[in-house]
């Protein structure tokens, strides 16, 4: 057949399909919908390790603030639950729409619900390399992480030591307090994990529900099927919001929840569930309790020597150790530390160990007052300010420097100290760069306002990946889009995204957009080269000139 006539039947295909086009009914596509929840939060693995810890290891265990987990009762996740709650999380109000109603979700939130302080220093998982490389290689940590029948094996054995406690941490947050969509445990975790003598300090609240919001709103974006986080939070904060009794009637509760919630309680739970109808049926209560918790005061006398269990299971000083306190049958004055500064709570729902108190409201410094923050803040209320002040801890991103200190410090930090290891750039203007064959990243400086990004690559079987990050706390709003081009010919691939926020240098690859781009981009030598172009705008509509 000559080319004329290929070119006839052709011709004739194209109309056929063209008409079909214009005259079949437009179909409206069904939307996606996950059937089955995936997560590597398991709360069953964690419960079996602790039935075998020691009277030594879980002393261990509560000399680190994680001693309420010790009273770990539940074993399994309703997934049912979980994936009809992950279906109505707002992670950018970070609230639960639920009953019709919006109810938001806190740090102080976690603390009554897993037992973990929500307050004190932050949590950072970012820092040199070479500081945790001795941690890596004992832990035979790789790209993926640490495994996590690795720590199983580590843990069972009888010692209660610093290997024992860094295995538990490790364990914990790999398996029930902060899992990723992986199997294994992230090495970043190391950084926080290097002096084990100040873990009790940390904000372990906050760091669980920072974790657990990125990792929701990666599952919402479709970035990964898995799901990671503590979603047993979720679930037992469901139960402990809604009521499904006759007339919304309060339960008294423990505090921490967590030691409430058993399997033949859970069991007992989704029974009602299904008798009044399926999840969102029952009536929002968690309001009346957190009015009842901002209700309470600090006083500085007992009326009574205390007899109770802290569930934080942090070892405090003498503020709350009766013998110290008790003077021959008499309750003597005692003034409150920060770091030892407990809520007992006493009022008709909430008991806490074997205490009852009143307490008067107690203000208190920011956490970050040392890098700058002299903000003076409620202590029952100092979740709001906390989470978005600008003065939370970052870290320089090079290797071998430990500067530590808000994004302002650390960007005069940068300026002065190297000014000559990152690359300067403006705003709304593209700028070349180039990364070697061993380069992980490049800190770029914007002229403006000095602040910092980092130009992160990873290599893939095909290529690398590469994205970039602002350098400032998690919790900060500030957002900047920015371009990515990469050049071969008259080839070329171009990435538009928004930055992530990170307090350094995050250990291994963040999980969210990346360009790819294949090794035959780069020049001969290994070499890739880049067009930049970070915007001071959040609008990805908007074009570099």
């Amino acid at each position: 057949m000559s080319l004329e006539e290929k070119a006839k039947y052709t011709m004739r295909a194209r109309e056929v399909w063209d008409n079909y086009l214009s005259t079949a009914p437009t179909r409206t596509p069904k939307p996606r919908k996950q059937a089955k929840l995936v997560t590597r939060c398991s709360p069953g693995r964690l419960f079996n390790v602790i039935q075998r810890l020691t009277t030594e290891q879980k002393a261990a265990v509560k000399s680190m603030g994680f001693g309420s987990l010790l009273d770990l009762r539940c074993r399994t996740l309703r997934r049912s639950l979980c994936l009809w709650l992950l279906e109505r999380f707002d992670t950018t109000q970070r609230s639960l729409e639920i009953c019709g109603e919006r109810i938001p979700l806190t740090p102080k939130d976690v603390e009554l619900v897993m037992g973990l302080a929500a307050s004190g220093k932050d949590v950072v998982n970012s820092g040199p390399d070479d500081l945790i490389a001795d941690l890596r290689h004992s832990y035979d940590a790789t790209n993926h992480g640490i495994s996590v029948r690795l720590l199983e094996e580590r843990l069972a054995e009888p010692e209660a030591g610093e290997e024992f406690k860094r295995s538990f941490v490790l364990y914990a947050l790999g398996t029930l307090l902060s899992p990723t969509a992986r199997l294994d445990v992230s090495p970043s975790f190391l950084h926080f994990l290097t002096n084990m003598d100040v873990v009790h300090q940390y904000n372990w609240g906050k760091f669980l529900l920072d974790r657990l919001v990125c990792e929701v709103s990666r599952f919402h974006q479709g970035k990964q099927r898995a799901v990671g986080g503590c979603l047993l939070f979720l679930q037992l904060f469901y139960y402990e919001s809604i009521s499904v009794e006759e007339n919304g009637a309060l339960a008294p509760a423990v505090v921490p929840f967590l030691s409430s919630w058993g399997e033949d309680e859970i069991t007992e739970r989704e029974k009602r569930e299904r008798e009044l109808g399926g999840y969102g049926c029952g009536e929002v209560v968690c309001r009346e309790r957190c009015s009842d918790l901002d209700s309470c005061e600090f006083i500085g006398q007992l009326d009574r020597p205390p007899e109770c269990n802290i569930s934080s299971g942090v070892e405090h000083d003498a503020p709350f150790e009766h013998k110290e306190n008790q003077v021959e049958g008499q309750i003597g004055e005692f003034t409150l530390e920060e770091e030892n500064m407990l809520v007992f709570v006493r009022n008709k729902d909430i008991v806490c160990g074997e205490i009852e108190l009143v307490v008067e409201s107690v203000r208190k410094q920011c956490r970050n007052r040392d890098y700058g923050c002299d903000e003076i803040v409620d202590y029952m209320k100092n979740n709001d300010h906390e989470e978005t002040c600008i003065y939370g801890p970052c870290s320089c991103p090079l290797p071998n420097c430990n500067f530590v200190s808000s994004s302002e410090q650390l960007s005069l930090h940068f300026s002065s100290k190297h000014w000559d290891s990152g690359r300067r750039f403006r705003y709304n203007t593209p700028l070349a760069v180039s990364l070697g064959i061993n380069e992980e990243f490049l800190v770029l400086q914007a002229e403006e306002d000095g602040a910092l990004f980092l130009l992160n690559k990873a290599t893939e079987s095909i290529g690398n990946t590469v994205m970039i990050t602002s350098i400032r706390p998690i919790s900060s709003e500030e957002r900047f889009a920015y371009n990515l081009v990469s050049g071969r010919g008259n080839s070329s691939l171009r990435f538009k995204s928004v930055t992530e926020n990170f307090p350094g240098r995050v250990e291994g690859f963040p999980k969210m957009d990346f360009l790819l781009v294949p090794f035959c981009f780069f020049t001969s030598s290994g070499q890739l080269n880049l067009e930049v172009c970070i915007q001071n705008t959040t609008e990805l509509t908007a074009d570099c000139p």
